[in-house]
């Protein structure tokens, strides 16, 4: 018997902190993280180090911040000799293996996953993948996903899509869908748990992300005409928001009902994780497993769905896009049911997944065991911008520091939780954001910006299903979709 505890990891993707039922939203359905937080402990004030897919994944793998492994964009890679968590715990004996999207370069990148199955959506990765391969094998394409994902699709999309803002019913039935195909991967890699050996699982969701492209049943969930509008909505978009980026759905054309009908394909993509959520951890019970296995549930950013009047991630570090969802439940359920309000990081999942497994966390990870009530921080930082915009957050006040000075913010968030007064250049705030900028300038005091680190050729997994980019099966599943596309227009 093997007393070490497993690991189960739910990442989704753009899921703002407040669309969670046990987070206080009372109209969305999320029964299986509602109950899950009730054995567990919820961070209130959970961030991501910055607000971008991939850079944020392999800070929560390596427990390192942006601007020190160096993947700032969607393409990029994280270095070899940088530790991971599940390099780590593989080293140590435990199987290690993900499910879903990663969204590594190269696909199959090795950062101590002895198993990938993977579900990409951006990129070369969907070519890669999978997912994808298995789509093409049942004669199935995922209209929507390239329309909004694949610019030459999207060049040619009808008037639809730019007039729903992604939020269009998929194409595909329910068994085919990205986030089915997951769960019941992600389903499949729990039933071969067993007692003897020590697992890590990472499960990471496409969904909620854009398009928000749900299928029936779930796209009937829930009545864009009887939801409230999230905290933060105002009726147009704020000249300065303007400014900083004019948004992938024009924030100057947005209205109301677009953003309601976006809200309502929303909340139904997490209803579906939720869902499949839910039967993993039936799945952990039948087995009598889940005691004895930490579960963490995380996003790797937000999603703005209405707040300033804004839709998806383009603009500044405002709360719901750097703010994530953050329930952890520990082994035997210890404080099962605390609410956190300490200052935590997404850098922080890495060393406190490992001391909860008596891992050594090596030197390079940054990050604070959030098991340790006494090591706390006054500030969490979070970047942009490839080294162009910085954060520094405490649980009252907020800097948004950029190098063009004029789209810099301070907000006092106790008197303006919605950050909508600039108090950057009040004289009255002056020694508050001096203060603020001393300490993001300790944080990041080497960091300029740069390109990010990117090498296709890095090693992938020694896996039958991990294909090399430049074996060719690249052009034959493009070609696939490419027909299939055409042959629906």
């Amino acid at each position: 018997m093997n007393n070490r505890p497993n690991i189960l990891i739910i990442q989704s993707d753009q899921h703002r902190i407040d669309c969670i039922g046990a987070y206080g939203n009372s109209e969305i359905q999320t029964p299986h993280l509602d109950a899950l937080s009730a054995d567990g402990i919820r961070y209130q004030q959970s961030f991501c180090p910055y607000p971008v897919c991939t850079p944020s994944r392999y800070s929560f793998l390596s427990g390192l911040y942006v601007h020190q492994h160096m993947g700032r964009s969607n393409r990029s890679t994280l270095s070899p000799v940088i530790p991971t968590f599940p390099r780590v715990l593989c080293d140590a004996g435990y199987q290690t293996k993900a499910v879903g999207k990663m969204h590594f370069t190269p696909t199959y990148l090795d950062v101590g996953f002895e198993e990938m199955l993977l579900a990409e959506q951006a990129g070369s990765g969907r070519y890669d993948d999978d997912y994808h391969r298995w789509l093409k094998e049942e004669g199935q394409f995922d209209q929507i996903d390239l329309i909004d994902q694949v610019q030459e699709y999207r060049q040619q999309t009808s008037a639809e899509y730019w007039d729903t803002v992604g939020a269009i019913e998929s194409n595909l039935e329910e068994k085919y869908h990205s986030t089915t195909w997951i769960g019941d991967c992600a389903v499949e890699s729990l039933s071969d748990w067993n007692h003897d050996r020590s697992h890590l699982l990472m499960v990471s969701f496409i969904k909620p992300h854009h398009p928000f492209d749900p299928p029936t049943p779930w796209s009937r969930m829930y009545d864009l005409n009887r939801l409230s509008l999230l905290p933060g909505y105002t009726d147009s978009p704020l000249q300065h928001d303007l400014d900083f980026h004019a948004g992938f759905f024009p924030y100057a054309e947005m209205t109301e009902e677009k953003i309601r009908g976006a809200m309502a394909y929303y909340y139904a993509t997490i209803s579906q994780i939720d869902h499949h959520l839910g039967r993993l951890i039936d799945c952990l019970k039948q087995k009598d497993l889940y005691d004895n296995t930490l579960i963490l549930y995380n996003s790797d950013h937000g999603e703005y769905m209405g707040y300033h009047h804004l839709l998806l991630k383009g603009n500044y570090m405002y709360d719901p896009l750097i703010k994530v969802p953050l329930i952890i439940k520990y082994p035997d359920q210890t404080q099962a049911g605390t609410v956190s309000d300490a200052l935590v990081n997404t850098i922080d999942a890495a060393p406190t997944l490992l001391k909860q497994t008596s891992c050594q966390v090596p030197e390079t990870m940054m990050g604070l065991d959030l098991m340790d009530s006494a090591d706390q921080r006054e500030f969490v930082f979070a970047e942009a911008g490839r080294g162009s915009g910085y954060m520094a957050r405490s649980k009252t006040r907020k800097l948004l520091l950029h190098h063009q000075e004029n789209q810099s913010q301070f907000f006092d968030l106790e008197m303006d939780p919605y950050e909508l007064n600039n108090l950057f250049f009040d004289p009255h705030w002056q020694d508050e954001v001096a203060a603020f900028r001393e300490a993001l300038f300790k944080w990041a005091m080497f960091d300029h910006p740069t390109h990010a680190y990117l090498d296709p050729t890095s090693a992938i997994i020694p896996a039958r299903n991990a294909v090399h980019h430049d074996d060719g099966h690249r052009d034959e599943i493009y070609a696939y979709f490419k027909n299939k596309m055409k042959g629906n227009a």
